[in-house]
């Protein structure tokens, strides 16, 4: 792809309403990236789904088993699972890694944001990127004492509301997933947790208007968790600490509503990702970012 096709790409995937055009007074956002270190057991199934590359398996699909790993092993269990049922893997390969997992009795990054939440005991709104992880977390939570409600993009209206009453008057956590985001108002919450990092930087910043937004009366508090030495941390750190997003960089981000129209953008960043050479990557990264920071321009 060239210069002129991603500056053509980040034209059409972009819409802008400057904030600082409305005269609003919008509250400061306070973002903190945390690297989550693996226990012994969860590094050797992360490594394990690692072997499958010499299976010359197609690197989206061990990208995507990379990234459950590092959202959850009932995250992992679930692709496995399906892939198993439609021939893409054999019991023999597959065996290995049910090992591992049951072996993994523990999810590092899962405890940490349990300290987080005991912690700041304030209403926080966790996404994830997978309907596994968030049955997982909901049921980690409630065994840890911390009442929570899902949200999902498959919940009908009502229910909807129903879940967002519950959060606001009940329970202190609320989990949700891509999809169940649109559209979600939360502005009585400050507190949010991305549990998974997408590809896009533009889904993050939607994420994060569901408490940054008009009638937000408190500083917004957001933390980033990755798992270091895996997938996660080359998403944070090649992606996310590259482009400077949480400082507000990229087209002034922090003055900037924006949301992605196209997946595109998604498309070109998983590629860049997913390249095996570092250097690759970052070229690819760096190009990518020279544009977002002039906004397109």
């Amino acid at each position: 792809m060239s210069n002129d096709d991603i500056k053509t790409l980040v034209q059409h995937v972009m819409v802008r309403n400057r904030r600082a055009d409305t005269k609003i007074d919008w509250k400061k956002r306070n973002v903190e990236n945390y690297m989550v270190t693996f226990t012994n057991e969860e590094i050797d199934l992360y490594e394990e789904v690692k072997r499958l590359k010499d299976t010359n398996m197609h690197g989206l699909s061990l990208t995507t088993l990379l990234r459950e790993t590092c959202s959850s092993k009932q995250a992992l269990g679930v692709t496995l699972s399906n892939m198993l049922k439609k021939g893409f893997l054999s019991e023999e390969l597959v065996q290995p890694l049910i090992t591992k997992m049951q072996q993994a009795n523990r999810n590092a990054k899962a405890e940490h944001v349990l300290k987080q939440l005991h912690e700041s005991k304030e209403k926080t709104i966790i996404f994830t990127e997978y309907r596994a992880t968030q049955a997982y977390l909901q049921w980690f939570l409630q065994q840890n004492g911390i009442k929570s409600v899902p949200f999902r993009g498959g919940f009908k209206r009502s229910k909807k509301d129903w879940m967002r009453q519950l959060f606001r008057d009940y329970a202190q956590v609320m989990i949700a997933t891509e999809a169940g985001g649109e559209g979600l108002n939360l502005q009585f919450c400050h507190h949010m947790i991305n549990y998974d990092l997408p590809w896009n930087p533009m889904r993050v910043e939607q994420r994060i208007g569901r408490i940054h937004r008009l009638g937000q009366v408190h500083e917004v508090h957001i933390t980033n968790y990755a798992v270091g030495n895996t997938i996660e941390e080359r998403i944070l750190r090649l992606l996310y600490e590259k482009i400077e997003m949480f400082e507000g960089v990229i087209g002034h981000l922090d003055d900037i509503l924006e949301r992605s129209q196209s997946t595109k953008l998604e498309d070109y960043v998983q590629d860049a990702l997913s390249e095996d050479s570092e250097v690759i990557a970052q070229e690819k990264l760096q190009q990518l970012s020279t544009y977002m920071k002039k906004g397109g321009a």
